[in-house]
């Protein structure tokens, strides 16, 4: 069992990005090394023990990041810090023992093709799950580690990242069952030739539009040891600024995005740092994203106030009108949940605790509505979904990646990102403040991406999209269908398992 668990394990941690060596084909030893324990256990508490242990090893080797923020920026001891990606890797891979568990039940009731489907549609189901339990946290998104091969990725434009990750682990689990059933042969080969096929064609074929609206995004690259010092506050509204000069003088953008919280300090107050983005904005004729923390006023007398992440649009006259407050807040990072019982505060320094946005709509930047995802809500299909519905016309991602240092964790976050411009059919502009920067195309290709701990500008004409996908017009569907029909086949196993059980003399 133990062989099987370091397949699983090598096989995550070479598949997703990492700085060491990458090769996304080794993902799939992934879900193969979890059915393999789940098909060999000698029992359910077997195949759910080392099908976690597995998930664990592997979730903890992808989340090893976590110490930085943990460590550097909220303070605390290693010996404290160090266990947080373990301890977070134990729990999400609760969903990998179940994987494991239901593959050693299911292996005693059917076989074959039924079988790999059964491991796909499963697969797909636990994918889901860990993008809202809890809060969720669907990181280990299996068929993100394949975005660097943007025809690999075509499926999702019908499925979603969670339904290709399905197909995957059913391609996995058929490339196991190969040599016992000739059928799952069959079946691996009719999915890798449908997968290959289709992307390449998808890739080749697909209209990414008339490019006629330049953005430039601004990579500031500022310590974010330093960035909510008062005394630095000045120089990093200068350091927005330059850059974005740089970026008009050469460009002539229609659009520029600053990162996730690029100023540290009220944007909606008039103060004198706000007036040099006014005058910026207002000499240049040019439009700004830009990423701030703002407040509301919930008591006038007391002055309660409650906080939000937010992107601000400042127009050609220096205004704010229009913006987005970030819905699915970090947990321990944008708020503190049990804050009575943690004994640490949030990670994010300069503020108070954030409360999520609610009914965000596209921000509208002449005739273009962009859709706004704040930091890893680009991990979540659901809120790029539902920008797309109520209009965007291209995708905007802001975020801060210094939080992470130089790791495993801003390639994945762009990889992760990359999935929602394929599911949506949208351009995706993504600026961050050490990177990594980048534009993506409808169909998942870096069109272009900037230097990871550089100040620079990277700018481009991109394409405002209408159209939409498959999997934009099937999606709830698609989730009922797979939640309902992943129950109802367990219950079913169960009752035969049951029924047979009660027969037995």
């Amino acid at each position: 069992m133990l062989a099987l668990v370091c397949i699983a394990t090598v096989g995550a941690w070479i598949g997703f990005s990492n700085p060491l060596f990458h090769f996304p084909l080794a993902a799939l030893a992934f879900p193969l090394g979890l059915a393999w324990i789940g098909l060999r256990a000698t029992s359910g508490r077997n195949a759910f023990k080392y099908g976690w242990l597995g998930g664990t090893l592997a979730a903890a080797g992808c989340y090893y990041w976590m110490v930085i923020p943990v460590q550097i920026y909220g303070g605390l001891p290693w010996y404290i810090a160090l266990p947080c990606p373990v301890l977070l890797a134990a729990f999400m891979s609760l969903y990998y023992g179940f994987f494991s568990l239901g593959m050693y039940h299911a292996g005693q009731r059917v076989t074959g093709v039924m079988l790999c489907l059964l491991a796909g549609l499963s697969w797909t189901a636990l994918e889901m799950l860990s993008s809202f339990v809890l809060s969720g946290f669907p990181w280990i998104n299996l068929s993100a580690a394949f975005a660097r091969w943007p025809f690999a990725i075509q499926g999702a434009s019908v499925l979603g990242a969670y339904g290709l990750s399905g197909v995957l682990a059913c391609l996995a689990v058929a490339g196991l069952l190969y040599s016992t059933y000739r059928s799952a042969l069959w079946l691996a080969v009719g999915l890798a030739v449908t997968l290959t096929v289709f992307g390449v064609y998808r890739t080749a074929t697909f209209d990414v539009g008339e490019r006629d609206y330049t953005v430039s995004l601004i990579q500031g690259n500022v310590d974010q040891g330093v960035k909510w010092n008062p005394d630095s506050q000045a120089e990093t509204v200068k350091k927005y600024a330059s850059l974005s000069l740089k970026a008009i003088r050469a460009e002539s953008p229609d659009l520029i995005i600053w990162p996730e919280t690029a100023m540290p300090f009220f944007v909606q107050d008039q103060t004198p740092l706000r007036r040099g983005m006014e005058i910026l904005a207002r000499d240049t004729q040019t439009n700004i994203i830009t990423g701030s923390p703002a407040y509301k006023i919930i008591d006038p007398e007391t002055r309660a106030y409650i906080l939000y992440n937010r992107a601000w649009l400042m127009d050609t006259d220096g205004n704010i009108g229009q913006h987005y407050d970030k819905e699915h807040l970090v947990p321990f990072g944008e708020y503190m949940p049990f804050e009575e019982w943690v004994p640490f505060k949030k990670l994010v320094q300069g503020v108070g605790n954030f409360r999520p946005g609610v009914d965000n709509k596209p921000i509208q930047s002449g005739d273009v509505a962009l859709g706004m995802l704040i930091c890893y809500e680009a991990i979540f299909p659901e809120l790029a979904q539902q920008q797309v519905a109520r209009g965007a016309d291209i995708l905007v991602n802001i975020s801060n990646d210094a939080w992470f240092g130089n790791t495993s964790a801003p390639a994945q976050h762009l990889d992760l990102a990359v999935m929602r411009a394929v599911e949506q059919g949208r351009w995706l502009a993504r600026g961050t403040n050490t990177g990594i920067s980048a534009f993506i195309d409808p169909v998942g290709r870096i069109a272009a991406r900037g230097t990871q701990f550089q100040a620079e500008s990277l700018s481009m004409k991109i394409a405002p999209l209408k159209g939409v996908t498959v999997y934009h017009q099937v999606r709830d569907r698609l989730d009922a269908f797979v939640f309902i029909m992943t129950v109802a086949i367990y219950a079913w196993l169960a009752y035969n398992a049951l029924k047979k059980k009660g027969n037995t003399p």
